[in-house]
């Protein structure tokens, strides 16, 4: 008995750790990858709730402030350059005193930018007129159709699954519903459907290239911020005086009643370029635009309750149908995520 303890007692010895200690050892490290899992789902999920309601902020305020700014100054790309402008000169000033950090221009990202412009440039324009033509609830119900078209998007260039028939079934609700508030808008313009079309084909443009270059480009989000406003500033600059906007700036009297949702706008506009960048960046396509969507919950309500020009009940009802269906949409999986977890089913 003696000899054969002797005997095995160097091969014990000898024997390496991770094989001595056999299934036990494994078991403990699976636990513990499991929980240090845990953990950063935990704190990812948390990060992510805190960017959705700072740009949940800004978004469900930015829409009414742009409705009263147009308002009480008739020259909405006036407004936009000025927000432009103040969003970019913001940016600058507050990254050369080091409160935030934002790429300086170089041409390799400036040329990959000119279509974020083109996009960025087109959807803020596009906003803009069709609230100077149109009631809020219009612009909403039009916005809670488009996961019917990025569901297709993210499917062809931004590497998803094709939606659940659940989420199918949502999307065509918020399509009636869409259709719903169309039969019945008491604030039914040609002239504002003509831009909200406009608006569509740059929004999924913008929701979708925008995405792509989160992805692709490495820069902050400060970065992106002054970028995209910047770039954006000439083109509203050469647009200006022949968009015939001169009459009425010249007939304004720049009271307070003015000048303060002017200002109010340019302020939220910084913050508004911020969120959306940094939840664009922390979110797929689909998801950003179903938390737009949400957002817009808070905007009826706000609306309703400054402002004389909303929809009638039948209009409001409509648009809680796209709201809501908007809201039961299930985000579609990565096509690899798909097939690792049907292969480990």
């Amino acid at each position: 008995m003696s000899s054969a303890k002797s005997e095995t007692q160097p091969l014990l010895e000898n024997m390496p750790a991770k094989e001595f200690a056999g299934p036990t050892m494994d078991v403990e490290n699976a636990a513990q990858r499991h929980k240090a899992n845990q953990q950063l789902s935990v704190a990812g999920a948390s990060r992510t709730a805190l960017i959705m309601g700072y740009y949940a902020a800004c978004s469900s305020t930015m829409l009414v402030i742009n409705k009263v700014a147009v308002h009480f100054l008739p020259a909405p790309t006036f407004v936009l350059a000025c927000q432009l402008a103040a969003t970019a000169l913001i940016v600058r000033l507050l990254d050369g005193i080091g409160v935030v950090e934002a790429d300086k221009l170089e041409w390799s990202k400036v040329r990959r930018f000119c279509l974020v412009v083109i996009g960025f440039f087109g959807t803020i324009y596009t906003n803009i007129k069709v609230l100077q033509h149109s009631n809020v609830e219009t612009f909403i119900t039009f916005r809670s159709s488009t996961p019917l078209v990025l569901a297709i998007c993210d499917y062809l260039f931004l590497g998803r699954a094709l939606p659940s028939l659940w989420s199918w079934g949502c999307l065509v609700v918020l399509l009636l519903g869409a259709a719903g508030y169309v039969m019945v808008d008491t604030g039914f313009h040609v002239e504002a459907y003509f831009w909200l079309c406009l608006w569509y084909i740059f929004f999924v443009f913008d929701t979708v290239y925008v995405k792509h270059m989160c992805e692709s480009v490495k820069m902050t989000n400060w970065g992106r911020v002054y970028y995209t406003n910047l770039l954006a500033l000439p083109v509203v600059a050469v647009m200006l005086p022949s968009v015939g906007e001169q009459i009425a700036l010249n007939a304004i009297t720049w009271t307070p009643q003015v000048l303060a949702p002017l200002l109010l706008s340019c302020a939220v506009g910084v913050a508004m370029s911020h969120s959306s960048y940094y939840l664009r960046d922390t979110v797929s396509a689909t998801f950003f635009t179903i938390v737009g969507i949400l957002c817009k919950i808070l905007t009826v309500i706000i609306n309703m309750l400054i402002w004389d020009k909303h929809a009638s009940l039948a209009g409001i009802g409509f648009l809680l149908v796209c709201v809501v269906a908007g809201t039961f949409y299930q985000q579609a999986p990565k096509r690899e995520y798909e097939k690792l977890e049907t292969a480990g089913s």
